[in-house]
């Protein structure tokens, strides 16, 4: 009965919006009322991701969410994972939710392995599990991040699910160098630290960063020790040719706590390098072409040891050692043609990418027939090339869009997609898509395998057919609203087969397992502020048919932010998230409330050379209960605070 009625007035509410938007008020908008809302609803805000070259957010045709460095500071965020945990249609389902704690990203319902995680327009993702980890990536570093829901195959290769770029800060454009530190403390000694600094000494921007996180775990056994550097330069060599040359460094010790069902503990160390040139040349005022290399080194190392409450040996054994050691070395190129109502958009992407994985067995594994040590050593090779034009004409923005990409292992794919947007006036957007998506199966899948499972080479690309369409409106009084709808078709699907390696191990087997569809509508909100008070709200509905394995047929999730800023000195937000994955008992799940933080901020010093504030954030304040497996429960109320200072 409940779902009942949650799904009426669910329907009820996004007919109500559609029937606001269809119909617009008689009465005229104040000027200055329109000022304030397009603080909301910038439509001429340039964004890269959807066809890879600067675009008004007005012309995209995707169901796109932008959120900015102040948003992020504004949340007094220390992860990648907290931040999306914010954003309507984004599913975080952390790993205990503490403080740096490793996270899996689903977007509409997804499987992490489909949702594309790129820094700069270069992929994060593993190739041995398809997933992305992202606490070894600070949050200091970035300028905003771009998030498509939905397929992005048109513009980006396997991205079934959709894409979350991360684009970073630009270097300065002053002799003058300009940066901040930021310090915080909290309990269970937890802190995180960050410097950072950009300028320009003649022809050469530059922009430094170095952080470092620190907890001894809010949960016991659940510690995080961090540190980054990142760099990046800018030579103008002329007005028309610039060189870019980004290099980035983290090394995140995680402790992922104790699994009493499993009889285990397990602690893990993530060590990345990224290293990436670019040429950015102005061949003409109508053409320009963009060339970059890129290295991407990653290592995961993960030690589980048997805890001694079972009947794995005693506490303290080895269990399991795993080892992925992963690198990708490729390039890209863009061409773009921008002439009277076209923007063509031309490119091509290559890389080469290895794993090595390495599983050392423990006394309990190795009794019942496990080897002491195994070693895969698989590659894969890729190249895409792809084609989009923007065409504007009158009212309308209409994108084709379409690539090739091929594999050394499951072959070729094409993935077209036709993007339209219409405004029917000044204060309102519709949007429609329709686009062929795909997920390449990871490496531990096809050739590497895993403990108690053998790789299938056979496997092929899960591959999905996506519709969505769109309305975003600012022409209701102190409002914005959008309401999006999807539905996505998935075939080829990837599934865990018990025992179907045969003998004589009989491991499991990762097999193509049919079809999938994904849909449901996601509804947003954002008020003007009103005596220095401003509200703002999503939900998300996702259906699943047929259910994972793990997961039923329902997901939902709200977001709700209310945010005070006096313009002055005080800024202060709370924000409540809660969601709903309906996962069977067995789990031992609970989602019963919402997680609510507060974040206080106030300035104490401000000058034309410098600027400081303290801030002040309370975590979970009601000490609600938010996790999929009862063994990795999430912290109570926890509280930290620090101070930011700007020059």
């Amino acid at each position: 009965m409940y779902r009942y009625f949650l799904r009426t007035g669910i329907l009820h509410f996004y007919l109500l919006l559609f029937a606001f938007f269809a119909v617009r008020p008689a009465y005229a908008q104040h000027e200055e009322e329109m000022e304030i809302l397009q603080m909301y609803y910038k439509e001429e805000e340039l964004v890269v991701t959807p066809t890879r070259y600067p675009k008004p957010i007005s012309q995209v045709a995707e169901n796109i969410t932008v959120v900015t460095s102040k948003e992020i500071e504004e949340m007094n965020a220390h992860t990648v994972a907290e931040v999306l945990s914010r954003i309507t249609g984004v599913f975080v389902d952390f790993a205990g939710q503490d403080f740096g704690s490793s996270a899996l990203l689903r977007i509409q319902g997804s499987s992490e392995r489909h949702v594309l995680v790129l820094i700069d327009g270069v992929a994060w993702n593993f190739l041995g599990g398809g997933n992305a980890e992202t606490n070894s990536i600070p949050v200091g570093i970035i300028e905003r991040i771009e998030i498509i829901k939905g397929p992005a195959s048109s513009a980006w290769g396997s991205s079934l699910g959709g894409v979350i770029n991360i684009i970073t800060k630009a270097t300065g454009n002053s002799d003058k160098p300009r940066g901040s530190i930021s310090a915080s403390y909290g309990e269970k000694n937890t802190q995180d630290y960050s410097a950072e600094v950009s300028g320009k000494t003649g022809p050469v921007g530059y922009y430094l960063f170095a952080g470092r996180q620190k907890s001894d775990g809010l949960i016991p056994s659940r510690y995080f020790d961090n540190y980054s550097l990142y760099s990046k330069s800018n030579i103008s060599i002329s007005k028309d040719v610039d060189l870019a040359l980004t290099l980035s460094y983290s090394e995140p010790h995680i402790g992922f706590g104790d699994i009493p069902s499993n009889d285990i503990t397990s602690t893990g160390i993530y060590r990345t390098f990224f290293v990436m040139a670019s040429l950015n040349a102005a061949i003409t005022q109508e053409l320009s072409l963009k060339v970059s290399f890129h290295t991407f080194k990653q290592k995961f190392a993960q030690r589980s040891e048997v805890l001694g409450v079972g009947f794995y040996g005693p506490a303290g054994d080895l269990f399991l050692d795993t080892i992925y050691d992963e690198k990708t070395t490729g390039g890209s190129s863009r061409l773009v043609w921008t002439h009277g109502m076209h923007t063509v958009v031309l490119g091509s992407d290559i890389d080469h990418g290895s794993l090595d994985q390495t599983l050392d067995a423990g006394p309990f594994l190795q009794s019942i027939g496990v080897p002491a040590a195994s070693r895969a050593y698989p590659e894969i090779d890729r190249l895409a090339i792809y084609a989009n034009d923007t065409i504007i004409i009158s009212k309308w923005s209409v994108t084709p869009g379409i690539r090739y990409d091929h594999n050394s292992i499951t072959g070729s794919f094409t993935s077209p997609i036709l993007g339209i947007t219409y405004k029917p006036d000044e204060w309102t957007i519709l949007r429609a898509s329709a686009a062929r998506g795909f997920t390449i199966p990871p490496l531990l899948s096809t050739s590497a395998g895993a403990l108690f499972l053998d790789p299938n080479p056979s496997l092929k690309i899960e591959e999905v057919w996506s519709y969505q369409a769109g309305v975003e409106s600012r022409a209701i009084r102190y409002l914005w609203l959008k309401a999006t709808i999807f539905r996505h078709e998935l075939k080829n699907a990837l599934k865990r087969e018990p025992f179907a390696g045969g003998p004589p191990a009989f491991n499991d087997l990762i097999v193509n397992d049919g079809k999938i569809r994904r849909q449901g509508f996601e509804v947003e909100t954002e008020t003007i502020p009103f005596y220095n008070l401003s509200f703002k709200a999503g939900f998300a509905y996702v259906h699943t048919k047929p259910p994972s394995s793990q997961r039923c047929t329902e997901i939902y999730a709200y977001n709700i932010g209310l945010r005070y800023d006096d313009k002055k000195s005080l800024r202060a937000n709370l924000l409540g998230h809660y969601v709903w994955w309906d996962i069977e008992a067995p789990f031992l799940a609970k989602y019963n409330a919402f997680i609510w933080d507060i974040n206080l901020m106030k300035k104490i010093h401000s000058s034309e050379k410098l600027t400081a504030e303290i801030f002040i954030t309370a975590h979970n304040i009601f000490n609600g209960s938010q996790y999929t497996f009862g063994d990795t429960k999430n912290p109570r109320r926890w509280v930290e605070g620090g101070i930011r200072v700007r020059f």
